[in-house]
């Protein structure tokens, strides 16, 4: 009997918030809907702003946010039903847009020395990833906290790539983007350990502050790395980190200002 992985609250972890405090139907309002929310305004905004980069680098990088709204589709379905697919569904959307990162971005330099092309390391983590999904299934409880733990690669990767960049401005997005994650990730596992404090309170919404911090650390860390890949695959389209709507004084939503035309397309 299959039927049971789609029931309300068949997953084996409830958030903080309460449940089914304004809709029958709906498990917890405030995470499906900031889920819905944030991840729908960004995801377009970062497309649009990440175009010209794309369309001189590879229109691949339009999949990382197509994922991103992906993971705001099954993350309100998750918290609307608590149901054991619904985790399912959120956490390997969130493996394969990580996925999707590392092909993208990942430094070639940084490849191992098997490894002789950029489409060789696609499918090295296609690999890993589709291993991933298969074995997800076996101990859903444990996903959330290991793909948390891939962030701690990710920067390691920065921490390389800041050390051959003397450009302030990249400095500072690195800090703020390491500042929206940490953010996010204390209010991630804040709402997991600390509950009783926060009902104590009658603040039980900090995993909806996580939906919303991580899916801005996402659009400052994705202008991030698309600059490094930039710098090094395609450095005469001379990138450029600017910001939306306000360049002058470095607010708003980062991406990368290119020269048009000015590159051969590179075989990944």
């Amino acid at each position: 009997e299959m039927a049971w992985v789609f029931a309300y609250q068949s997953s084996e972890v409830d958030w903080c918030e309460d449940n089914y405090q304004h809709y029958d139907t709906v498990a917890e309002f405030y995470n499906t809907v900031s889920s819905n929310v944030s991840f729908f305004i960004f995801s377009p905004i970062m497309m649009y702003l990440l175009h010209p980069y794309a369309r001189e680098r590879t229109r691949a990088v339009h999949l990382v946010w197509l994922m991103m709204m992906a993971i705001g589709v099954f993350s309100a379905y998750y918290h609307m039903t608590l149901s054991y697919m619904g985790q399912l569904l959120d956490e390997l959307s969130i493996l394969w847009v990580l996925a999707i990162g590392y092909t993208l971005w990942f430094p070639r330099r940084l490849f191992p020395a098997f490894i002789r092309s950029r489409s060789q390391f696609a499918c090295l983590v296609f690999l890993a990833a589709t291993i991933s999904t298969l074995s997800s299934f076996a101990k859903p409880t444990i996903n959330a906290y290991a793909l948390n733990c891939v962030s701690l690669h990710i920067l390691y990767i920065l921490q390389l790539e800041l050390r051959s960049c003397s450009d302030p401005r990249i400095h500072r997005l690195a800090l703020v983007t390491v500042a929206w994650w940490a953010l996010a990730i204390s209010c991630w596992l804040s709402d997991r350990f600390l509950c009783s404090f926060w009902k104590r309170i009658h603040f039980c919404y900090l995993h909806s502050f996580w939906h919303i911090l991580i899916s801005v650390a996402s659009a400052h860390g994705s202008a991030l790395f698309a600059y490094f890949d930039a710098q090094s695959e395609i450095p005469e389209a001379k990138p450029e980190l600017r910001y939306w709507p306000e360049n002058r004084w470095n607010l708003g939503m980062p991406y990368l200002s290119v020269r048009e035309g000015s590159t051969q397309r590179k075989q990944c």
